[in-house]
């Protein structure tokens, strides 16, 4: 159980939090909860002599024992006040008077705090911007364009994963030519509950491309439990920079909780009126769990139709065409990604869509 005070974004720096009690028992939960969520505290009974001490840390946990000795300190930020009791109304008043943020019950809010004290230690800030590609149809080429995507953000330096959210796509490591690569794939992820560390995430991941790739291997799984999709992809999302999603055309449980994290997302359409038929029942789905959904156009156009015309017909905004090149419509050889060389239309049309998407967005993650 847990009470909003003032509800303040986490740090986006990381750093130790500081823990203020003299309750024994409470503070041995308190550090067992810290060493849950990756962090080493510091603690004192009651505010620091040291004034930098209290206004620099990221996170202030206070004993509802301590409350009192917090009186006269200066107010700041990101402070909880722990109690154990809730049916003490008084703990209430007490979080008021000491400025706390959040007022929290144990062991009622134990998952909340572990939550809050990792944000602390993994430095959260800015979510990565998360984009998803779908196709409209079959052989669109949304696979291909999402590795464009992904190599072209790790290019311009963005801390870059591509996650590949379709277990029957043989697997974005070998459209990138890293089927060996080391590294975990989704099947390692399966017993994922919670919370999943995003440092430790991204290490585990193959490193192709300056960026990292979350795949499928080439065992029987082919289905991950959605509360663990969730978690790896809220992961990837804490880190920053940009997280590009290929998504499959059939929606399950697991899709639908990457919709749910997605920034927008983009339907690659073959500009001919049986994809754009297909397209608008994939649009029909998709548009109900993401926001923010666009029509990416590839030619070449059948008669009466440009891009203009198929995004009209989906009543979807127009994100652009995509250009067509051999490296779109198959994996080029030699284990070289699509826009890996930077030049060429396929390149200069990521590169443009990236610049417009992260204006929009609010500036470079």
């Amino acid at each position: 159980m847990s009470g909003t005070i003032t509800d303040d974004p986490p740090p986006a720096c990381g750093g130790s939090p500081l823990i203020v009690t003299e309750d024994a028992a409470l503070l041995d939960d308190l550090l067992r909860l810290c060493a849950a969520a990756g962090a080493t505290p510091e603690v004192h009974h009651g505010v620091p002599d040291q004034g930098d001490t209290w206004a620099a840390a990221p996170l202030v946990l206070v004993g509802d024992d301590a409350a009192h000795r917090l009186l006269g300190a200066a107010r700041r930020r990101q402070v909880v006040l722990i109690g154990r009791d809730q049916d003490d109304p008084d703990v209430w008043r007490r979080g008021m008077e000491i400025g706390a943020d959040h007022v929290l019950i144990l062991p009622e809010g134990e998952q909340w705090l572990v939550d809050r004290i990792a944000d602390v230690a993994e430095g959260v800030g800015r979510p990565a911007l998360t984009v998803g590609v779908i196709g409209g149809r079959g052989g669109a080429g949304a696979s291909t364009l999402a590795c464009a995507l992904a190599v072209t953000a790790a290019r311009e330096g963005l801390r870059t994963l591509l996650v590949d959210a379709d277990p029957l796509g043989g697997g974005l490591d070998v459209l990138l030519g890293g089927e060996g690569a080391e590294g975990l794939r989704w099947p390692a992820f399966a017993a994922s509950r919670g919370r999943v560390g995003g440092g430790a995430l991204e290490e585990s991941l193959p490193a192709l491309h300056s960026l990292r790739v979350l795949s499928w291997d080439r065992g029987d799984c082919v289905a991950v439990p959605p509360q663990a999709v969730r978690a790896v992809l809220a992961a990837a999302r804490r880190r920053g920079g940009a997280v590009v999603v290929d998504l499959p055309r059939r929606l399950d449980e697991g899709v639908c909780e990457v919709l749910a994290q997605l920034d927008l997302a983009l339907l690659v359409v073959p500009a001919e009126l049986r994809a754009v038929a297909a397209a608008g029942r994939i649009a029909a789905a998709v548009g109900m769990a993401v926001r923010d959904l666009r029509v990416a156009v590839r030619g070449p156009y059948a008669p009466g139709l440009d891009d203009r015309e198929v995004a009209r017909l989906l009543g979807l905004p127009l994100a652009g065409e995509v250009p067509v090149e051999p490296g779109l419509l198959r994996p080029r050889g030699g284990g070289r990604p699509p826009g890996a060389s930077g030049r060429g239309p396929l390149a200069r049309f990521c590169t443009g869509f990236w610049e417009q998407a992260l204006v929009e967005s609010g500036g470079a993650r």
